[in-house]
């Protein structure tokens, strides 16, 4: 039985995605259209992206604009933003809802890159349990005698340099982002 390495890259690789993904959702006093990525519109009883029931776009550095495709459709847009966790309020004149990015402060800016770190800190917990998981399967084939104690320390240690490329990879991402909530 051959060992998976690949499948334990990929499911780092996902891991390190992942990570990317929630980053995009936090604001960074820019306005970002992607915080509205997984907000739901109820749209003739069928839940909808955002995306698929309005043009989006940032006419200003602070500001996002939404024009939904029918005018009726403004009130469950604004009550989808109201209940999601973006933290900003609605504003509408009839035809298009307006969110405003308020400019962030200092407490709120650190506030910010705590939880990029708890986010990526969590990110390193997964990808060493993805180690241990790898760790755990080649220890079963050197105990079942598939592979020699030789081959165990090769891919022992082929894992723990995939494990430190994705970690670096993560440190790298946490601090592009912190330094993207601080910069004012």
């Amino acid at each position: 039985m051959e060992f998976e390495m690949n499948v334990y890259e990929d499911k780092m690789e996902k891991t390190l995605s992942n990570l990317q993904e929630e980053y995009v959702s936090i604001r960074a006093g820019r306005a970002n259209p992607h915080i509205l990525d997984k907000i739901q519109v109820d749209y003739y009883g069928t839940p909808s992206s955002l995306q698929s029931v309005a043009n989006i776009s940032v006419p200003e550095a602070r500001m996002i604009q939404i024009q939904p495709w029918e005018a009726s459709l403004i009130k469950d847009i604004e009550k989808a933003i109201m209940a999601s966790d973006i933290g900003l309020t609605p504003a509408n004149d009839g035809k298009v809802i307006r969110l405003v990015f308020p400019e962030l402060t200092e407490e709120r800016r650190k506030e910010l890159v705590k939880d990029v770190k708890k986010k990526g800190e969590n990110a390193k917990v997964a990808v060493r349990n993805i180690r241990r998981d790898a760790n755990d399967a080649i220890k079963k084939q050197k105990t079942a005698n598939e592979i020699s104690e030789d081959e165990q320390k090769q891919l022992e240690d082929k894992i723990q340099k995939l494990t430190d490329k994705f970690v670096a990879q993560i440190d790298k991402a946490v601090e592009a982002k912190s330094d993207e909530v601080m910069t004012v």
